[in-house]
């Protein structure tokens, strides 16, 4: 019986057997190989080999790919190396590394190679077989919101069905120290052809191997295929790389063999994905010449391989095009980017659509798709590439690249350039590193792939010696097991990053785990307060205030002080007073709780302090800045009990004019505490005679009618205050807010509502901001260098432009141009139907994109005074004041105002220490926004799961390629409907797009097939009716559309 070598050759001498020879030319070249070669076997072949005429090496193609699986892998008929390299491992091509693999010599597999590779060319020449179909096609960008856009080369995606067949194939291929990467991304998978009885398995296995290290041969040719998907890389990496950037990343690295010998069993290296970092002398050096730009990083939730960081120029954002570019930087980094040439710049559309005007790509995020065939692209004279192909997918926006724009200016089809960038250096990780998600049990590892919920985050391989115990054995009893990791280390060769389990948190939909991992992905502190902190506090309780304490401030104990706070609030840090005098104006009184009296600047309770900056309000509880002993007892102003406050009392006409001013330490007793329905309903019955059983507890010193007068007075005040604001040019962007009832035992929801915002919250705010713009000047005025204030810069002029483009095409009449105009075309412009709040609170929405983040800063940093301006106010000078239990920046505020009053010491803070605790009060603000965001709908989708599914009518507020955007009116809630969801009732859907606006028709089925199909046009402001309804995920619910006939319009 012939050996398995010689069977393979007879195989393949038998092919051979119908060509031309050519052998003495190259009988050399053989000869020499084969003396420096050892192997018998190997010269066997050779011999053999040079002796074969040529004519018995050609056409052997349709034995080796089959044009039945040409098909499949739609792909033109053409030569087997051509097919894209998703299918290879080039780091296969090293003799080094090949020399391991037992008795088949590299160089052996390598001349078969050309040898086939040379009869395929002969065969596809006499087939007719185009250069253009074995280059493959190229294919253009795409574009999404502010400029966003996809790649400019896009890699082949394949079918899933095909790929997922070959992942086990693909694992044996990786590096040992790599994770698949195609385990939730099947266009990852790598494909093989179909068994045949004409070629032996082993024949199949060595083709396999011998075509991955002739793909690195053809770098050129891929320029100008689909693209392709480097293999052992995570598909996040490389879905949206450029080739040019694809080349760059393996470049030389992944055709030498001194690098590949490195791994184990000569398997070849692993490529370097990532660029190493400049160094901090490097980045100084640039950002001083200009050739580099600092910015925060921000990744596209719903794009994860879009990202960008705001342009210098306050123009269009720089684009950061894939994982690559980001360099392993993560959301909210403080980054510095390397503009890339301009080659590589994008070309899109100015778009103001909800996400862009074209999510086709989208898809990609979550499957792979077919590579799309184009037509030859024909060159212009004036250097545009113009596509002549007709697109056959009308849902895919494929715009052109222009190789000659100006950034600065719009091209004949509205197309312009975006910058784009990569990370060269990562300034400060504000990240941090911590994410939720689950771990995947990888067979024959010694780690485990921890998987975040947020897409933004990479995969993270995690030994198993973090793992549970059993999980190795039992990974099942693990799948609803979320789990909380940080990361440790990501290095330029790895597409993942490497990290420790943290926690378990608990089974995934759980209020309790889901919320903590919340927590902890935001590094919100919410432990316990440590006993260095806790020995701060006063020692002796009940705590009284010392005599020498109240001799030194204002006693206004006797007084009618209230407090007015949702009827949850423990940490009740303001108070109010109204009293008329004998000429008819009134003194009214601001009175805050005086945190800096218990928190000395400089101990352990302030440094925990300063750290958290913020109090975190949850739907079910607080995280508190400070310990509970005095953010609800000692500074919280409870009723009926003497509290040391900071006040701010004025003389002010009815009318809101203010006389004079009184700043100063005091001492009060708060009378009662109102919630906000008490004083409501005070306001709204001015006459009524309200019973001590109608409000809580009243100090009987104080009358309760002499209490609602002065409700009813401060009421008359707020709105003439809150009339001379909005006269003034002040803007306010009111959004709803969802509300919560929750069970006093489970803290599960029972039920949700809107919040209303009614006169009496107005009375409170306008009284808090008087205080808040009277204290600014006030410490300004006292410490022009030291100052604490908050900027609201105004609104990007690019957005805020192409925002009134969009709504003078629609014909709404609304004025952009300063705060006020905007305030003013808000109240007036959308009816006054029983939808026109729904309409008011679209073009809100609308409004708000454009708009800035207030911001706090130190004074003696900003030289330009204009740059201190509140746009939203429409004041000069303003800052936080009266929130001291709950805000940090409101306490060293409090010590600027004692050190100015002479009633405490001097600040012990240079301008440099006070502007960086500002900068990190920002940050911490940013993130309790976010985390109150998630709890919210974290409860949301509790209450949809368990009490769903809900209907509601819904307003349209942004229309995109294949989904659109809604408000749900009755919870308050935005979400977005995907047209693919809503098969088989829906026959089909246009996309229409006329300058900036954006129109869905959708074409749903008939109820009798003897009726034509229903028509329903999508449009900003549309009508429609949704249901709200809990899908596979835990805790996610989804928003499906209505037919019309069912109730939608």
């Amino acid at each position: 019986m012939d050996s398995p070598g010689q069977s393979k050759r007879l195989n393949r001498e038998a092919n051979r057997a119908q060509t031309k020879s050519n052998a003495p030319l190259q009988k050399d070249a053989y000869a020499r190989l084969l003396s420096q070669h050892r192997s018998s076997k190997f010269s066997q072949y050779l011999e053999q080999y040079a002796k074969d005429p040529l004519d018995q090496r050609e056409c052997i193609v349709p034995n080796i790919v089959p044009k039945t699986q040409s098909d499949r892998l739609n792909i033109p008929y053409r030569r087997r190396d051509q097919v894209p390299n998703d299918f290879s491992d080039s780091s296969d091509f090293s003799p080094s590394s090949l020399k391991m693999r037992g008795e088949e010599s590299s160089l052996s597999l390598y001349m078969e190679k050309r040898s086939i590779r040379n009869a395929q060319q002969d065969c596809e020449r006499k087939q007719g077989v185009s250069d253009r179909q074995r280059r493959g096609q190229r294919r253009d960008t795409t574009t999404s919101h502010d400029g966003d856009i996809e790649s400019g080369e896009e890699l082949i995606a394949l079918k899933p069905n095909d790929s997922k067949k070959h992942q086990k194939q693909h694992k044996k291929n990786k590096d040992n120290r790599e994770i698949v990467s195609n385990e939730n991304d099947p266009a990852a998978g790598c494909l093989e052809c179909p068994n045949k009885t004409s070629i032996s398995q082993q024949e199949q296995d060595k083709m396999k191997k011998s075509k991955k290290k002739n793909t690195v041969n053809h770098a050129e040719d891929k320029k100008n295929k689909d693209g392709m998907v480097k293999s052992g890389v995570d598909p996040q990496l490389s879905k949206n790389e450029p080739p040019q950037k694809l080349q760059q990343n393996q470049g030389s690295s992944a055709c030498s063999p001194a690098d590949k010998s490195k791994n184990k069993g000569g398997r070849g290296s692993k490529k370097q994905v990532f660029e190493p970092y400049m160094t901090l002398e490097e980045v100084s050096h640039g950002l001083k010449r200009g050739e580099l730009i600092q910015g925060t990083l921000r990744i596209n939730p719903k794009k994860y391989h879009e990202a960008f960081i705001p342009s210098p120029d306050d123009t269009w954002d720089i684009f950061l095009d894939g994982i690559v570019a980001r360099n392993r930087a993560l959301n909210g980094d403080s980054v510095v980017v390397q503009i890339l040439p301009r080659e590589q710049w994008k070309v899109v559309r100015s778009d103001t659509d909800c996400e862009g005007a074209s999510e086709s790509e989208i898809q990609r995020d979550h499957m792979a798709v077919k590579a799309q065939k184009k037509p030859e692209q024909l060159s212009r004279p004036d250097g545009t590439v113009e596509d002549q192909s007709s697109d056959q997918d009308e849902l895919i926006s494929k715009p052109r690249r222009v190789t000659n724009t100006d950034p600065s200016t719009t091209g004949p089809n509205g197309e312009r350039l975006q910058k784009t960038a990569k990370v060269v250096y990562i300034e400060e990780k504000k990240h941090s590193r911590a994410a939720t998600g689950f771990l995947k049990f990888l067979p024959d590892k010694r780690f485990a792939m921890f998987s975040p919920v947020d897409h933004r985050v990479p995969r993270i391989n995690v030994p198993l010696t973090d793992c549970p115990q059993d999980f190795s054995s039992r990974p099942g009893d693990y799948t609803n097991t979320l789990f909380i990791c940080r990361i440790t280390n990501w290095a330029v060769d790895n597409n993942f990053a490497e990290g420790r389990l943290v926690k378990t948190l608990g089974q995934a939909g759980e209020i309790e785990p889901e919320t903590e991992g919340i927590l902890m992905e935001y590094e919100v502190d919410f432990s316990e307060f440590s006993d260095e902190v806790l020995d701060c506090l006063p020692k002796t309780l009940p705590w009284s205030i010392p005599p020498e304490e109240m001799r030194r401030r204002r006693d206004l104990r006797k007084e009618c002080i209230f407090t007015i706070d949702p009827s949850t609030a423990r940490d009740l840090d303001d108070a109010l007073s109204c009293q008329q005098l004998p000429d008819g104006n009134f003194e009214v009184g601001v009175h805050i709780a005086d945190v800096s009296y218990f928190v000395e600047e400089g101990n352990a309770l302030d440094i925990t302090a300063s750290k958290r900056a913020t109090s975190v309000y949850l739907v079910q509880k607080v995280i508190p800045m400070l310990p509970r002993l005095l953010c609800e007892e000692l500074c919280s102003l409870n009723p009926l009990s003497d509290r040391l406050t900071f006040s701010v009392i004025w003389k002010i006409t009815p009318e809101g004019k203010i006389l004079s001013e009184w700043f100063g330490r005091s001492v009060i007793r708060s009378c009662v505490k109102l919630s906000y329905d008490h004083a409501q309903s005070m306001i709204e019955a001015p006459d009524k005679l309200f019973s001590a059983e109608e409000l809580p507890p009243v100090d009987p010193e104080h009358p309760i009618d002499e209490i609602h007068q002065a409700v009813l007075n401060l009421h008359s005040i707020a709105k003439n205050l809150r009339a001379q604001r909005f006269s003034g040019g002040a803007l306010r962007l009111d959004q709803m807010k969802l509300s919560f009832t929750l069970d006093k035992e489970s803290m599960m929801p029972q039920g949700c509502y809107v919040y209303e915002y009614r006169d009496s919250n107005k009375l409170v705010e306008e009284f808090m901001l008087l205080a808040n713009i009277a204290t600014a000047h006030h410490i300004y005025k006292s410490f022009p260098e030291l100052a604490l204030l908050r900027c609201h810069p105004p609104p990007k002029t690019r957005l805020v432009d192409e925002l009134q483009e969009l709504c003078d095409q629609l014909g709404i009449n609304v004025d952009l141009s300063s705060a006020g105009a905007l305030n003013k075309s808000l109240n007036t412009i959308l009816g006054n139907d029983e939808y026109s709040s729904a309409r008011k609170e679209v073009l809100t929405h609308m409004c708000s994109r454009p708009m800035q983040m207030a911001l706090y800063f130190c004074t003696g940093v900003v030289k330009d005074e204009l740059h201190f301006k509140h746009y939203a106010l429409n004041v000069p000078l303003y800052t936080h004041f009266t929130s001291p239990i709950r805000r940090y920046p409101d306490i060293i505020v409090h010590r600027l105002l004692a050190s100015s009053l002479r009633c405490g010491p001097q600040l012990g803070l240079t301008t440099e220490q006070v502007q960086k605790q500002a900068s990190h009060c920002n940050d911490r603000k940013t993130v309790s926004k976010r985390v109150q965001e998630l709890s919210t709908d974290l409860y949301f989708g509790v209450f949809v799961k368990e009490c769903g599914p809900l209907d509601s009518e819904a307003m349209v507020m942004g229309v995109l390629d294949q989904s659109f955007d809604v408000l749900i009116l009755r919870y308050g809630v935005q979400k977005r409907i995907y047209c693919k969801n809503l098969e088989p009732d829906l026959n089909n859907f246009h996309h229409r797009k006329v300058g900036k606006t954006s129109e869905l028709t959708l074409v749903w089925k008939p109820k009798d097939l003897d009726e034509p199909p229903v028509e329903q046009v999508i449009s900003l402001f549309t009508l429609v009716e949704v249901q709200l309804k809990a899908d596979g995920g835990p805790l996610k619910y989804t928003a499906v559309l209505k037919k019309p006939d069912d109730g939608g319009s």
